[in-house]
C-alpha cells in the first residue's frame, strides 16, 4: 500500500495506541471497524483482525502504527465513508462504558472518534493515492 508522507486518512493517540497495545496482548492481532450507528452509536469498535468480515462494502482507512510487529487495520462501511471522506479521524480512548462487541468494553473506557476536515492541500494528495472508492493504494 502506498500513502503520501504527510497525509493519512486516519490516526491514534497514545493513550489509544496503549489500550490497543494491552488487547493484542490478550487478544491477538486486532483490526476496528468505523460502527455506522443503530444500537452502539458511532464508535470504533474492536475486535481480534478476522472475526469482523469486511468485503467490498467497506472502505480500508489506513493501518495504525503501534509499536508492534502488525499494524491495526482501520474500515469503515462505504455508506458512511460518503459522508466522513472530507475529515481525518483520530481514534481516541475515554472513560465511560462502549458497546458491549468491542474489546475495549469490559476495562471501563470506550473507543472514540474524532474529526476535523482535511485542508484542500491534504485531500489533493489523497486523491493521489487512493482508487475511486477511497481504498488506499
Amino acid at each position: 500500500m502506498t500513502t503520501h508522507p504527510d497525509v493519512r486518512r486516519v490516526d491514534v493517540t497514545g493513550e489509544a495506541a496503549e489500550l490497543l497495545r494491552r488487547l493484542t496482548v490478550d487478544h491477538g492481532p486486532l483490526m476496528l471497524h468505523q460502527s455506522g450507528g443503530c444500537c452502539d452509536g458511532s464508535a470504533p469498535m474492536c475486535y481480534p483482525q478476522g472475526q469482523f468480515l469486511t468485503g467490498a462494502s467497506d472502505i480500508h482507512l489506513g493501518d495504525l502504527d503501534i509499536g508492534l510487529d502488525r499494524p491495526v487495520p482501520v474500515w469503515m462501511g462505504k455508506a458512511q465513508f460518503a459522508y466522513w471522506e472530507h475529515t481525518h479521524l483520530t481514534i481516541d480512548v475515554v472513560p465511560g462504558r462502549g458497546a458491549g462487541f468491542s474489546l475495549e468494553s469490559p476495562h471501563g473506557v470506550r473507543f472514540l472518534t474524532r474529526s476535523r476536515v482535511f485542508t484542500d492541500e491534504e485531500h489533493a494528495a489523497l486523491a493521489a493515492v487512493t482508487d475511486g472508492a477511497g481504498n488506499l493504494v
